[in-house]
């Protein structure tokens, strides 16, 4: 009788434990699920402003493929703040040599979808309406730029956006997305429209696809072979500053520059 008091005390404990252990298993994926749901729309959307408000560099993209890509500074930094709380941004890309002649300069505009979409956060870009007067603007102290309501005030004709989702488990990134079927209107070397496609990545790093078609589909201007992969900012050396990736190219090569971005009109 007594071994099998303890073979039955043994075994009730182990089912206990089982249970106790299962409770546990539903208690931590209902408190998961939970939080998930906590994460509002603006989470999202506030998320998305200070993962993309940084200084980064396609340096090594560029040295792996000198050939397709070039060393360019990408910096993004808070403008302004909406009533509805929205955020803008300050967006300037540049050749790393010349950060002071940006040839990109444009404004972000991040706010959670719109309910009927299926998409966590829109990201819209708009031009600027004095570019000169924003040359620069985040590596200038706060009191020498364009006040909140000055950027407000200037900003101008609409041109893309992009809508984010979050990215599925296993993937690299965070959010990816691009604009909607048919892009938007483009004029620029031939084009009738154009699309964008914008990854934000596990290990800080932001991935850009802007392209532009003609009315036959054909691809006009942009990058051929895949995205821009922008990294967060190295760590300057002595060497870096010599490399012929951080020299602007020569005349001869302009035109496959422009080729690839968009610039200044």
């Amino acid at each position: 009788m007594g071994p099998n008091s303890d073979s039955d005390s043994n075994g009730w404990n182990r089912a206990r434990g089982l249970a106790v252990k299962t409770l546990l298993l539903i208690g931590g994926a209902l408190l998961v699920k939970r939080l998930r749901k906590s994460t509002t729309r603006w989470d999202h959307a506030h998320f998305v402003s200070k993962s993309l408000s940084a200084q980064r560099y396609s340096k090594d993209q560029a040295s792996r493929d000198p050939d397709n890509y070039f060393n360019i500074r990408m910096i993004t930094c808070p403008a302004a703040e909406l009533v509805d709380g929205s955020k803008v941004l300050y967006f300037e890309q540049a050749f790393w040599r010349s950060p002071q002649k940006p040839f990109r300069q444009r404004f972000f505009m991040v706010k959670p979808c719109p309910k009927e979409l299926k998409c966590d956060v829109e990201l819209s870009t708009y031009a600027i309406r004095d570019m000169e007067e924003y040359k620069n603007f985040c590596d200038r102290p706060r009191d020498q730029r364009p006040q909140p309501e000055e950027v407000i005030g200037d900003i101008a004709e609409h041109l893309t956006t992009v809508h984010l989702k979050r990215c599925p488990r296993g993937k690299r990134c965070l959010y990816e997305g691009s604009t909607p079927p048919g892009g938007f209107p483009n004029s620029w070397n031939g084009a009738t429209y154009c699309t964008s496609e914008l990854a934000i990545m596990k290990n800080n790093e932001i991935h850009t696809w802007d392209r532009g078609y003609d009315d036959d589909g054909n691809q006009v201007w942009g990058q051929r072979e895949g995205p821009y992969e922008f990294k967060p900012a190295p760590t300057s050396s002595f060497n870096d500053m010599f490399s012929p990736l951080n020299f602007p190219p020569p005349p001869s090569m302009e035109r496959r520059i422009e080729g690839s971005f968009v610039l200044q009109e």
